[in-house]
């Protein structure tokens, strides 16, 4: 029965707006329907891909993703170079690699909204570069190559598509790899060590985005013109529509987008390969006709679609089992690729539902869990389960039946018990299993490399009989439970050690030859876990006491366990380990938690180590307030200098006693996140007036946020002017000024050692009652001075300081504390 266009406008409002506003635990449901099922099966006819190259997460063109996996149904792809370790972070306090993981589930829920596939090099998103040569030196231009070459060689797209390759040093260097990976793919001569697992791969055509280029309307001479502001309503959203929802998943880069409608043309050039007019896929076949033996199964696949009722799917099922017999016996990627994708369609036209989860996560090494499966046949088709076998660990079970009906819409459930093996590795994010160089990560499975995430510690293969055919479903064992509030909830399963060891700081910083507590929280994976923890620090720096037993009950339970370090007198840096001997296992793993609203929970285990720093920094202010921002670790390094720091909220800005304070700052993009800061502004500038210190670190210049005009006692301009280098020279403008020799003084000393970068979003003009501190540049750049401008207000003294001490202070650089102290203390030291 054919359906006309009416009924498929009415179902299709549920399906895209569930994955794009539920929260993560449901949007990784399968979400079977109608519009679904129906698009799965138009996909069965379409042989054609396309990858999409940039450097960052949030630089894909989501809007062509969409065209063209939601709409040609084309097998579409994202290859982004890093993860975005370097960003900034607008929802957390999550830095580098943390921050790496956080983006990449943000690309990962972006994926799930505009249907395309998702991939990564091994390389670091190290912070802004500004030129592709210094990129490419860092990043190793091999290595990355190489891995383009892989993903390009695995994925077998037909189109190459060249995003972003403009501006940015990580743009400018995707650009030039993503030509050179366009050529090596299909050259057996170059890296030769792939072709034990893939085979050579010339992708037909080589195309550039013309980013930037007419979006509405027109066309530009010479280029491919594509419409991705096309309707769709078997969905019922224009992919630029579908393409805010997926931008806006990228929420840590504060980048949400408008879901715009109305023609929006992307332009497009040929690079290389076949010549091209009209279409992206011009002069190439994504049919069936593409493969040898492909031509027999076109006419039941389209039948299939052409056929489809929504009202009763099943009826669908029979013509899909005709097809496979074929297609199994074909040998070519995209027969197996289309078989898989067939097994789905089955199960979708039969309402079937098939989980694994358990009730325990984590888990540990040697625990034994119960692993729950159910296989619920919704339709009136007869299935019969024949096997379910578990994988991913040694050992796991299987469980064959004889034929094991399954009714109409009758779960039958099972359980399987596993024991997790003693040996089992720590569920890391694989990239980051050994430690990088700082611009790479070593991933030591080849077979690894590209992925965006590691795979299941489990996962449950179904073995469904349906007619005489027998098809494979494969579902991840997840954790599952019911949260009062959300209600079912499913997050990754993962292993963890039986005992957590969290230091309470990556840096721990010594101002005097003082000794100082050393707080070490152990938290328990399992029950009835003892044990005894020790620090463990070179020679000079003096530990109590040497070890501490200590015991957990129950899985959950932490205990903070108390040590005493004493410093050497003389400045110096150490590495601190914490180390706990439970049973026969020696564990030095920490356990860090990432829970956000846009992602699935996160769940990593950093080394129990931090860096031991002992310099002199002397601060004349130690009753802080800070007002936090987009999140940073400031505050906790604040309280290693001495000071007594005290979070602000809305309430206390309005309200409170701010001459409490001896200094007060502004955390990192607070003027763009907090309205409440915007509006309590002249109450910190009478604070100043009044003989306090206000300091206030870096702001972008986002039209967009809710920050002031001016944000000083003085107008000054906000740019977009930064210094990338760590070590690029900083010269101090005026020596003796009273913030650079009081109660510390600064030398070119106390900029060494620093990570990332010197500074963001400088000051580009100032009224001339500000004094610029410093002034540094990048090699063949100006000379930037809006670094850090002073100035005396009333009483008190006002810092805008764009140096990137939010990075600085936390990794524990010595002089970026002693220089903090001296910001700390400009009431008290200047005239």
């Amino acid at each position: 029965m054919r359906i006309g266009p009416g009924v498929w406008r009415r179902l299709s409002g549920a399906f895209l707006s569930i994955c794009a506003l539920a929260a993560p635990a449901v949007a990784q449901r399968n979400l079977a329907g109608a519009v679904q099922t129906k698009l799965a099966l138009e996909r069965l006819n379409v042989l054609g891909s396309l990858l999409l190259t940039g450097a960052h997460p949030d630089d894909e063109n989501a809007a062509l993703l969409a065209a063209m996996a939601r709409g040609r149904l084309v097998r579409t792809a994202y290859l982004s170079l890093t993860r975005g370790d370097g960003g900034q972070n607008l929802i957390g306090s999550e830095q580098g690699e943390l921050l790496g993981l956080l983006r990449t589930q943000e690309m990962l829920a972006a994926r799930r909204i505009d249907g395309a596939e998702q991939f990564f090099t091994r390389a670091i998103d190290f912070g802004f570069s500004k030129t592709a040569e210094e990129t490419l030196a860092k990043w190793g231009r091999d290595a990355i190559l190489a891995d383009m070459v892989w993903i390009i060689r695995r994925f077998r797209p037909d189109v190459l598509v060249n995003g972003i390759s403009m501006g940015h040093g990580h743009h400018q260097a995707s650009g030039i790899l993503t030509r050179e990976a366009f050529e090596a793919a299909g050259d057996k001569t170059r890296f030769p060590e792939q072709l034990r697992w893939v085979e050579p791969w010339q992708p037909a055509r080589l195309v550039s985005w013309n980013f930037g280029g007419p979006a509405r309307g027109g066309a530009q001479p010479g280029s491919i013109q594509i419409n991705v502001g096309q309707y769709n309503p078997l969905l019922g959203y224009s992919y630029t529509e579908i393409s805010g929802m997926s931008r806006s998943m990228h929420r840590s880069q504060g980048v949400g987008a408008p879901e715009r409608r109305g023609e929006t043309f992307n332009s497009f050039t040929v690079l290389a390969g076949l010549p091209a007019q009209n279409d992206l896929f011009d002069g190439i076949d994504t049919s069936w006709n593409r493969i040898p033996g492909g031509a027999a199964v076109a006419p039941l696949l389209r039948q299939a679609a052409d056929g489809f009722d929504p009202r009763r799917p099943e009826q669908t099922i029979p013509l899909l089992l005709k097809a496979r017999p074929i297609i199994a016996s074909i040998r070519h990627p995209w027969a197996e690729i289309k078989l898989k994708e067939l097994d789905e369609a089955v199960a979708l036209c039969a309402g079937l539902y098939l989980d694994a989860w358990t009730g325990n996560s984590p888990v540990t090494p040697g625990q034994e869990i119960t692993v729950n499966l159910e296989a619920t046949n919704r339709s009136a088709f007869p299935l019969a389960l024949e096997a379910i076998r578990l994988e991913g660990v040694s050992g796991a079970p299987e469980e064959k039946f004889s034929l094991l009906a399954l009714p109409d819409n009758r779960p039958v459930e099972r359980t399987l018990r596993v024991r997790i093996p003693e040996d089992q590795p720590l569920s890391q994010p694989y990239w980051l299993r050994r430690p990088s160089n700082g611009f790479t990560f070593v991933i030591e499975q080849q077979q690894l490399v590209g992925e965006a995430e590691s795979p299941p510690v489990l996962q449950a293969r179904f073995f469904i009989r349906v007619a005489n055919e027998l098809i494979e479903l494969i579902r991840p064992v997840v954790h599952r439970y019911v949260d009062r509030v959300n209600g079912e909830t499913r997050q990754p399963l993962a292993v963890a050690p039986v005992v957590a060891v969290n230091l309470s700081e990556r840096a721990v910083v010594f101002p005097s030859a003082k000794p100082k507590p050393v707080e070490v929280m152990l938290k328990a994976n399992a029950a009835g876990v003892t044990g005894t923890l020790r620090l463990e620090a070179p020679p000079g720096w003096r530990i109590e006491p040497a070890a501490v037993p200590f015991r957990l009950d129950a899985p959950g339970e932490e205990r903070a366990v108390a040590f005493t370090v004493t410093p050497p007198a003389a400045a110096g840096e150490a590495q601190l380990r914490a180390v706990a001997l439970a049973g026969n296992r020696e564990i030095s793993n920490g356990m860090r938690v990432l829970a956000h609203e846009n992602i699935p929970t996160q769940i990593v285990f950093p080394p129990a180590a931090a860096r031991l720093v002992r310099t002199d920094a002397t601060t004349l202010a130690t009753r802080i307030g800070y007002v936090m921002g987009a999140g940073d670790e400031v505050p906790a390094a604040l309280r290693q200098l001495g000071c007594e720091v005290t979070l602000l909220n809305a309430d206390d800005l309005a309200r409170g006693d701010l001459h409490r304070f001896e200094a007060i700052v502004i955390g990192v993009r607070a003027y763009n996140v907090r309205a409440d800061l915007t509006a309590n502004q002249k109450r910190l500038l009478d604070y100043v007036r009044e003989g306090g210190t206000l300091i206030v670190q870096y702001v972008t210049p986002d039209p967009r946020s809710s920050g002031p005009g001016q944000i000083g006692p003085y107008p000054f301009q906000l740019g977009g002017a930064r210094v990338t280098l760590e070590d690029a020279p900083v010269r101090f403008l005026n020596p003796r000024h009273p913030l650079l020799n009081s109660p510390n003084r600064i030398t070119e000393k106390d900029f060494e050692g620093w990570v990332q970068e010197r500074g963001l979003y400088f000051a580009s003009q100032w009224d001339e009652r500000y004094e610029p501190l410093f002034e540094s540049e990048d090699p063949n750049e100006p000379p930037q001075r809006g670094i850090t401008l002073y100035a005396r207000y009333g009483k008190g003294a006002y810092v805008f300081t764009s140096l990137a001490l939010f990075r600085q202070l936390p990794a524990g650089v010595p002089g970026a504390f002693r220089l903090m102290a001296n910001l700390l203390s400009a009431a008290k030291t200047s005239p």
